[in-house]
């Protein structure tokens, strides 16, 4: 028996005889292996011996291995013996069909027609049996030789047809569908690739007729699958046959067929294959004369069209898209038809169908097709009656129509103002967002469709066909409307591509479209000055932000032909500057105010460029009604007093200026802090080119709120100077004028100041209740007008007598709020009138100096108390009082250098330090802490100044500031060593000598150590370092001071205090005889009050120093009889004095 005899006996006894198969295999090899053999596909090496699989396994690899053919007769036999186990109904594994497939699969290297022969006709044998693996190894045979499974299409397309009929569902459908996918992928890469086909026509033409037939028996006997794999399965055949059979699909009426991929809709959970067949199939028929009855197109279209519009599922963008594709190819095959369908869907209740038609209709809009731009005014008159339509979705469906309809044909918008429909939709949103009555994501939605408006005229393509003249001039229209105000950033886009275009030309009216017509003579003629002024508050808004208001510069720039002929130079030069100072290029412009006074002196220049009296009285009308009608809570309201300011003060015209400052002065309701200050800036601003004019009118205006005071006059009128309003009225007059006197020119301010500014100050101050608003209201005035005749110069003389009546106001006002409230704004804005008040000549009067500045440090160093300041810190408001004591300091500290400026004599400076004193000695720490603050900045002022008025009292000033190196407090230690350290330099400057002071880094930081022993010991240093510079003449003036604290202080304060005294002492007691007795009289006048368990050591140490000095002047002065007030302390270092040195 041959080695073919023995493998095939092997298989029928089940018993394998691996040495036959492997010298076969070795003889097979040896006939003719080459080491250029190819390499192998699905190549299964040697199993395990003992089951039939694995002989199935080495009879494989012997094929692969081997390069010569088997015998005919053995591969007859071995065919029958393998497909037995490969169709048999029962008794045979997986695993023994798997590897009889591969067998197969290996055999067909040598005898592929035999092979595939043998598996066709099992694919056609009509009895039963299973086909599962030959299916398989259909697929396998076409995975390893495509090339030569080619020739056999039609017969596997045949075979797989009669299959059709047998399966009904489960594996063996599921790996039909799978290999009929495969093998017409194969046969579309052969048909498309360009090479030649290796078929005949009639090969071909019988190709397509099985694939056909295949088609119609898959889709009549597997139309009712149940199952879901089931079905994606067949759809996925269908789908690969219905790509193959296109050009077949031309010459055959199967739009029945195509019916039940509709109804696959209904029944398939997935429908994306239903989908992708469908839209393979109409391709298909594109450009196809095909007849198609009227309710199979609508039947088709209303399935495709409800998938794209059900709104219950979640659908992928893939497959909308591919939803979406399907209604474009229905549209070409039957443009007519679908058009009126999606027409109809507009009516639809359904408003996802709604939607979605619009959707369908913009895309075809936007495909440019021949049949749509027919159609196109027929569909824009259909969308146009669903403008009121309530529905967010539709009206964003609309506007997305209107985004196509704009890219695609601007000619068809003839019909419908879709521009001014984007901007009703947008004002639309703006008052359903202000109303205040929406729900998030209602308010949500409404902002999405004003940010997709904003878009739509933002992508607008000028340089389209008609875009020009469908945009220009009709976007002025909304340049101006509020409601309009975010929309000028696209339409200031639009515009300047129009300009860039050169297409801002003046049109003739006849050019214009009528619907732009209609619109312009509804309101009000758009002027250049009710363009400008919108512009101006756009961009001078501090609610507008950066990018509107370069939007709102722009619009200038480029409509600077439709404003005024005479600007475009200057706006060429100037607007650049001002956007580039918008984009945060030039840092000294970030501040808001900043941003205002460069925008209104833009404005003036412009003006100024113009020299058009009639046109700048024309906008300031124009402004002047905008202010009138604007809400008091109007952010722009701000603004437009000042522009409107500006304006008139440009303005010549005496009368016109009066009528518009008196209208506005009337109509302001100064209750409101907003408009007290509007009328303020109004009156400045205009002051500045008619001083003159504003300050005749505030004259008369004044005269107004006070006339009849002291006669008679109607109830009625009285009530009225009485009222809220009125007294307002007043309080902000008194602050305009002294605003006005800031903005007054030089030269025309002091022939106008004593008599009609501080005049009218007066009048209207005498006329008001004496409450804060009006006391704040009168401060500030004084400081502005002193301010500003201060800033005339040398020439300026101010009458000393209202100087002195103004003075007497003032200080009246401070004794007032002493002891008042825990922390006001009175005493600070009266300390900073009476700075620039102290300013102005002639001088004040020693008396009066002294008076104000004792007035001045009871509100601000003495007050608050300490009780008062533990309150303010545990307040709400700590901050904020905080920071107004800070401000209130500094404010005096800036009042004391002013006066030292203008005092000349020394005894200003001793006033000074006499004022201070009781503040540095006080029990309270706040209290001392602010005092040293003033010092501090009092003797950096007399550094500065080069004053010497410090020397004279160095003793004092010692005296007072050196137990208070030892305060509790850490700041008030700090600035103690500073106030020494000046004092040092000070006197160093004046005797041109040479100070050692030392590291004073480091005393700094031994002060400011937790420790207090560390603190003792810095300031020992300290006082070694000041005692060696003390002037022996200033010895009664230092022991005068420090006595003070000695007999009122405590704890580190008083140590201190005995430290420096001691350190005095010790350094000098050679050279203190004469004094000995004032200070033996000084420590004995601080014993009866001091704490004695604290400063007795440094007492017994005086004494003791003392009487080492002079001993005879101290046993003469013990031994006198002892005073009634004498302490017992006191009385026994005398005793002890005696007994000690009396002998």
């Amino acid at each position: 028996m041959s080695a073919y005899g023995q493998i095939l006996s092997s298989l029928k006894s089940n018993t394998f005889l691996v040495c036959m198969i492997a010298k076969e295999g070795d003889r097979w090899a040896a006939a003719g292996s080459s080491p250029g053999t190819r390499a192998k596909q699905n190549v299964t090496y040697p199993c395990p011996q003992g089951d039939r699989a694995q002989a199935y396994c080495e009879l494989e690899h012997v094929l692969w291995e081997g390069d010569s053919r088997p015998p005919c007769g053995v591969v007859n036999r071995l065919l029958a013996e393998v497909s037995q186990d490969l169709t048999a109904a029962q008794g045979v594994t997986d695993s023994v069909r798997t590897a009889a497939s591969n067998v197969l699969v290996a055999l067909a290297r040598t005898h592929f027609s035999l092979v595939m022969a043998e598996l066709q006709g099992h694919l056609k044998a009509t009895r039963e049996m299973p086909k599962d693996f030959v299916l398989m190894t259909l697929s396998k045979l076409f995975s390893t030789y495509a090339p030569q499974c080619i020739s056999f299409v039609w017969l596997t397309l045949a075979g797989l047809r009669s299959l059709v009929g047998q399966v009904r569902s489960g594996r063996t459908l599921h790996i039909a569908c799978a290999v009929v996918k495969q093998w017409l992928e194969g046969v579309k890469v052969h048909l498309y690739s360009g090479k030649q086909c290796p078929w005949l026509a009639t090969e071909k033409e019988q190709i397509y007729k099985n694939l056909y037939q295949l088609f119609c028996s898959v889709l009549s006997n597997w139309q009712d699958c149940k199952e879901e794999k089931d079905k994606q399965a067949v759809l996925g055949a269908v789908a690969s046959m219905l790509t193959v059979l296109q050009e077949e699909l031309q010459q055959k009426h199967i739009w029945e067929q195509v019916l039940w991929l509709v109804h696959q809709y209904q029944e398939a959970q997935d429908t994306c294959m239903v989908t992708k067949s469908l839209s393979i199939f109409l391709e298909a028929l594109e450009g196809v004369q095909s007849v198609i009855l009227k309710d199979k197109f609508l039947a088709i279209t209303r399935a495709v069209f409800y998938q794209l519009s059900d709104d219950t599922k979640q659908q992928r963008e893939a497959d909308r898209a591919e939803l979406t594709h399907c209604i474009l190819l229905q549209a070409q095959i039957c443009p007519e038809e679908m058009v009126l369908f999606l027409q109809s869907q507009l009516d639809s209740e359904r408003e996802a169908g709604c939607v979605a038609a619009l959707g369908l209709l913009g895309t075809l809009a936007r495909s440019n097709e021949p049949m749509m731009t027919e159609k196109l005014s027929q569909v824009v008159e259909a969308v146009q009656c669903l403008c009121r339509d309530p529905s967010t979705q539709v009206r964003r469906a609309i506007l997305y129509f209107i985004k196509d309809l704009l890219n695609a044909n601007t000619w068809s918008c003839s019909a419908w103002d879709v521009v001014g429909h984007i901007f009703s939709e947008f004002s639309r949103t703006t008052r359903r967002r202000a109303a205040g009555n929406l729900s998030a994501q209602e308010a949500q939605e409404e902002g999405a469709l004003q940010e997709l408006c904003m878009d739509i005229l933002g992508s607008l393509d000028v340089s389209a066909r008609g875009m020009s003249k469908l945009l220009w001039p009709r976007l002025l229209l909304y340049v101006v409307p509020a409601e309009y105000t975010s929309m000028l950033i696209p339409v200031s886009h639009c515009v300047q591509a129009v300009a860039e275009r050169g297409d801002l030309t003046v049109r003739d009216m006849e050019e214009l479209d009528p619907h732009f017509l209609s619109s312009m003579f509804q309101g009000p003629l758009l002027t250049p000055q009710i363009l400008l002024a919108r512009l101006l508050v756009v961009a001078g808004s501090p609610f507008a932000g950066s990018e509107l208001q370069a939007a709102a510069l722009l619009l200038m720039q480029n409509l600077h032909s439709k404003i005024h002929r005479a600007v475009g130079a200057m706006w060429a030069a100037e607007i650049p500057l001002l956007l580039q100072c918008l984009k945060g290029k030039n840092e000294s412009f970030a501040d808001s105010a900043e941003w205002e006074h460069r925008l209104l002196k833009f404005l003036r220049a412009t003006l100024d460029t113009m020299e058009d009296e009639a046109w700048t009285k024309a906008l300031s009308c124009e402004l002047s009604q905008r202010l009138s009608s604007s809400p008091s809570s109007s952010g722009e309201k701000s603004f437009l007093y000042k522009a409107l300011g500006t304006v008139l003060g440009a303005c010549k015209e005496v009368l016109h200026v009066q009528e518009k400052l008196l209208q506005h002065l009337e109509e302001a309701n100064a209750e409101e802090p907003s408009e007290a200050q509007g009328m303020i800036s109004l009156l400045s601003h205009a002051a500045e080119s008619n001083f003159h004019t504003v300050l005749d009118t505030l004259t008369v205006f004044a005269s107004r709120l006070c006339k009849g005071r002291n006669g008679r006059i109607s109830r009625h009128k009285k009530m009225d100077l009485d009222s809220a309003r009125a007294q307002a009225t007043r309080s902000a007059l008194i602050l305009a004028h002294g605003s006005l006197a800031l903005r007054a020119p030089k030269e025309q301010l002091l022939a106008r100041l004593e008599g009609d500014i501080v005049g009218n100050i007066l009048l209207l101050y005498s006329c008001s209740r004496q409450d804060l608003q009006n006391k704040l209201a009168l401060v500030q005035s004084i400081t502005d007008f002193s301010s500003a005749v201060h800033a005339v110069g040398d020439s300026a003389f101010f009458n000393p007598s209202l100087k002195g009546k103004l003075l007497e106001i003032l200080t009246d006002l401070l004794k007032k709020y002493y002891l008042g409230t825990p922390v006001s704004p009175v005493p600070l804005n009266v300390v900073l009138a009476l700075e620039q008040l102290s300013k102005l000549k002639p001088s004040l009067e020693s008396k009066d100096m002294r008076e104000m500045l004792t007035l001045c440090c009871k509100n601000i160093v003495t007050h608050p108390s300490a009780r008062m300041m533990l309150k303010i810190r545990k307040s709400q408001q700590a901050a904020q009082y905080l920071q107004l004591l800070q401000t209130s300091l500094k404010a005096l500290g800036r009042l004391m250098v002013v006066l030292l400026e203008t005092e000349s004599t020394n005894s200003f400076f001793q006033n000074i330090v006499h004022v201070l004193q009781r503040s540095l000695t006080s029990v309270n720490m706040w209290e001392r802490k602010r005092a040293l603050q003033t010092c501090s900045q009092l003797l950096a002022a007399c550094e500065e100044l080069q004053r010497g008025d410090a020397c004279k009292h160095f003793g004092s000033l010692v005296g007072l500031l050196a137990p208070l190196t030892c305060d509790p407090m850490p700041t008030s230690r700090q600035l103690a060593i500073a106030c020494l350290s000046s004092l040092l330099r000070i006197q160093a400057k004046v005797t041109n000598g040479v100070i050692e002071m030392g590291d004073i880094g480091s005393l700094h930081e031994g002060l400011h150590a937790c420790s207090t022993i560390s603190q003792l010991q810095t300031s020992s240093k300290l006082a070694r370092m000041v005692c060696r510079n003390l002037p022996l003449e200033h010895t009664i003036d230092f022991m005068t001071a420090i006595k003070e604290t000695l007999r009122k202080g405590k704890g580190m304060r008083m140590r201190a205090a005995g430290k420096w005294m001691i350190t005095f002492l010790q350094m000098y007691r050679k050279d203190i005889c004469r004094d000995v007795l004032l200070i033996l009289y000084i420590l004995r006048s601080c014993a009866s009050s001091m704490q004695q368990s604290t400063f007795m050591p440094f007492l017994c140490q005086a004494v003791v120093i003392l009487t080492r000095c002079d001993a005879e002047v101290m046993i003469d002065n013990f031994s006198r009889l002892p005073k009634a007030t004498d302490s017992e302390m006191w009385r026994r270092i005398r005793e002890f004095c005696l007994q000690r040195w009396g002998q």
